[in-house]
């Protein structure tokens, strides 16, 4: 049984040692966060000790393995401090908001060969990962084509956006993960954004609504839109093309109960609203691969190398945004 602790108590970080705390294969030993209230509401609820410092828990010898789930500037440091203690790591995405550093502690980690992975979760979401595996067994050919449609139901209040890193650091990374995980490396990125949502998002210096196309080293073409508000729920859908057809993922509905009327046909409930409903079974299962990749003293995937090339195009992205250019990738 894996021993775990949960650093950083807010509104994922719950999630984790939720799912933690009820995983046949892992035992929650401790959370903490920075708030001390926030870590022993979450203790209390989960019977499990609020530690009272980070140092606590990375000294602690009956412990295998850590969740991040902090704010992401302290991320990079965490993960160091983890590897050097001979935890294994889970690490919510973005592995941090700055490329230069983030190689930085690559390079510092490698000889270490540390098991950290990223929390792309989206790559665990049953259809998701359905659609994957039917393209990589080849179901439609040759992938040229894919679509990936990502809307939040509404913007995130002005002192969440002034930290966050931007629309591509902190929402297009799950869609820069995807994108790779479909299809392969990326060579080339081409970034429209604009403020249409907030104005207040506008005056922040962030976008709220952007379209970013991509071309992969193996010449597919995929395309992401964004949004950070959408009046029908949480947009999330993919859509990969080739040869010999296409696959889709659509959005998940509360119910799959369908209205017909004279009025109208097919009429369905809105899409689920949160992103923790949305991926309920992503969590979970992401969680499920970590613990196994413990176990079995393997590398888990997606890894750190994964956050580094989604922290790429997003760097890549806002480049082009600012040029108004195609940006070339390095080999």
């Amino acid at each position: 049984m894996t021993r775990i602790a949960v650093l950083g108590c807010g509104r994922i970080g719950r999630v984790h040692a939720q799912n933690l705390a009820r995983h046949p294969r892992a035992r929650l030993v401790a959370v903490f966060d920075v708030q001390p209230e926030a870590a022993r509401e979450t203790a209390t609820l989960l019977n499990v000790k609020a530690a009272r410092s980070v140092e606590e828990i990375l000294g602690a010898r009956d412990l295998d393995a850590l969740v991040i789930a902090t704010p992401t500037d302290t991320h990079l440091e965490l993960i160091r401090a983890a590897v050097r203690a001979g935890k294994a790591v889970f690490c919510e995405k973005p592995v941090d908001l700055d490329l230069q550093r983030a190689r930085e502690c690559a390079r510092e980690l490698a000889d270490a060969r540390p098991a950290v992975m990223i929390g792309f979760n989206r790559r665990f979401d049953p259809s998701f990962r359905a659609l994957r595996e039917r393209l990589a067994r080849g179901e439609i050919g040759r992938l040229e084509l894919a679509v990936i449609t990502s809307r939040d139901p509404a913007p995130p209040p002005p002192d969440y956006i002034k930290v966050s890193g931007g629309l591509f650091r902190d929402m297009t990374i799950h869609d820069f993960d995807m994108a790779r995980h479909l299809a392969g490396d990326i060579a080339e990125v081409h970034a429209l954004g604009a403020g249409l949502v907030d104005p207040q998002i506008a005056e922040l210096g962030d976008i709220d609504t952007c379209t970013v196309s991509l071309r992969a080293k193996s010449g597919a073409l995929v395309q992401i839109s964004n949004s950070r508000r959408c009046a029908y729920g949480y947009d999330q859908r993919i859509e990969v093309f080739g040869a010999l057809g296409m696959l889709q993922a659509g959005n998940r509905h509360a119910t799959s109960v369908e209205a017909w009327s004279a009025e109208r046909t097919g009429a369905r409930d809105r899409v689920l609203d949160f992103f923790i409903e949305r991926y309920r079974e992503a969590y979970r299962a992401e969680l499920d691969a970590f613990l196994t990749a413990v176990e079995d003293g393997i590398a888990p995937r997606p890894d750190f190398s994964d956050g580094l090339e989604a922290l790429h195009l997003a760097t890549a992205a806002s480049e082009s945004l600012r040029t108004g250019r195609v940006v070339a990738l390095g080999a």
